[in-house]
């Protein structure tokens, strides 16, 4: 048996120090769990204000970790259940967790909302973890939950024999996580390197399905006015739809044909046309390195708003799923998306993974493929709603 039920990297980061904090107010009696990463100093330190949470941690394990050491590293994973990590950009960083939790068959869930990573991962270590049963779950965030468990709980819901044509629309009043946009601008002045290794991707998985699997597909979608919601909708370039067809293809529930569109959603064709002009505007800069770095600087990773900065803030993402003449409309919303969700999101999956019945295949799962619903009523626990909004 492992030593302990969950460990901890990144806890002396801000999103990473939120997700311990969350850990030392809601996780149960007994489970053994523990930090690690580079400084024993900064670790102590975060161990000291987290028992103030909670005395009895005074005496949680801290473990050193040298990520640019494989064989300690996968000698310290292997005393896990799950291993959770918030250390990015993690195109950077990641890669050697992935490698030793695929290969000594532990659990393994991120934050990351970077597709050139995920797809990397996917072609270089999913054949191991399926081999080994280990569990790579990555996107538990923000990026990609509430939009992975909004559209499982809409099918649910709408139980379709026919095909689907679902969106997904997300509002929004927080600031902006600093890793995830130093994740977002590395993305856009990498968009060759994406490119080929989603083709990658594609090439492993279509050789693996042999041809056989629901006809599924996540478009870009055109800017419009939801006719619905009464938002302008203008697409959104993340991750998300990406997570949300890798569940459509692996899950029966999503009906012979299913089809996804992501979306920012507001009020005016103003504030629609702005974010779509802002966007475009980063994605040129990202190009030009000066440009790139003083924006970066701008917002620093690590760092992240006050607490009653983040008490303010909130989201909602709507799901609108069509079949056959019948319409669900799913919501689930909650409190500032970026920080203080995003840590209880992946405390929950990693709890999940480690205490809950799921599903046991390993591999390169999504969030619905690996927890589903026992994802879903952790977070309702929590008072993240999932619900079905009357037509």
């Amino acid at each position: 048996m492992p030593d302990f039920d969950l460990l901890l990297i990144g806890a002396t980061g801000f999103t990473g120090g939120l997700t311990a904090d969350h850990l030392a107010e809601h996780a149960p009696e007994g489970l053994r769990w523990a930090l690690a990463g580079r400084s024993p100093d900064k670790l102590a330190a975060v161990r000291d204000r987290l028992a103030g949470i909670r005395p009895e941690l005074a005496e949680l394990p801290l473990l050193e970790l040298d990520l640019t050491d494989p064989a300690a590293t996968a000698e310290l994973v292997s005393r896990a259940k799950v291993v959770v990590t918030t250390v990015g950009p993690y195109l950077q960083h990641g890669e050697s967790l992935v490698a030793a939790c695929a290969e000594t068959g532990t659990d393994y869930v991120d934050l990351t909302g970077e597709p050139e990573f995920v797809d990397l991962m996917y072609v270089r270590h999913h054949s191991t973890a399926v081999r080994t049963g280990a569990r790579i779950v990555h996107a538990c965030g923000f990026d990609s939950v509430p939009h992975d468990l909004g559209v499982l709980h809409a099918m649910r819901a709408l139980q379709p024999t026919g095909p689907v044509e679902a969106r997904g629309v997300v509002r929004a009043s927080a600031q902006f996580s600093g890793g995830t946009f130093h994740s977002a601008l590395g993305a856009f002045s990498r968009a060759r390197e994406m490119k080929e290794a989603a083709g990658r991707r594609r090439a492993m998985e279509k050789r693996a399905a042999g041809g056989a699997g629901r006809r599924v597909r996540a478009t870009a979608g055109r800017p419009h006015r939801d006719p619905l919601l009464g938002f302008w909708l203008v697409p959104l370039p993340t991750i998300d739809p990406q997570v949300v067809a890798r569940s459509a293809r692996a899950l029966d529930l999503y009906g012979p044909a299913f089809t996804y569109s992501h979306y920012a959603g507001t009020k005016t064709l103003r504030w629609a046309a702005g974010g779509a002009a802002g966007a475009a505007g980063l994605a040129v800069a990202a190009q030009v390195p000066p440009l790139r770095e003083a924006l970066l600087r701008r917002l620093p990773a690590g760092s992240g708003p006050s607490a009653e900065r983040r008490a303010r803030s909130w989201f909602t993402v709507d799901v609108v799923a069509e079949s056959e003449g019948r319409v669900q409309h799913s919501r689930v919303s909650g409190g500032d998306p970026g920080y203080t969700e995003t840590a209880r999101m992946l405390a929950s999956a990693g709890l999940c993974l480690a205490l809950d019945d799921n599903p046991t295949q390993g591999g390169s799962l999504t969030t619905a493929q690996a927890m589903g619903e026992n994802l879903l009523a952790r977070l309702e626990d929590l008072g993240i709603r999932f619900e079905t909004v009357p037509a």
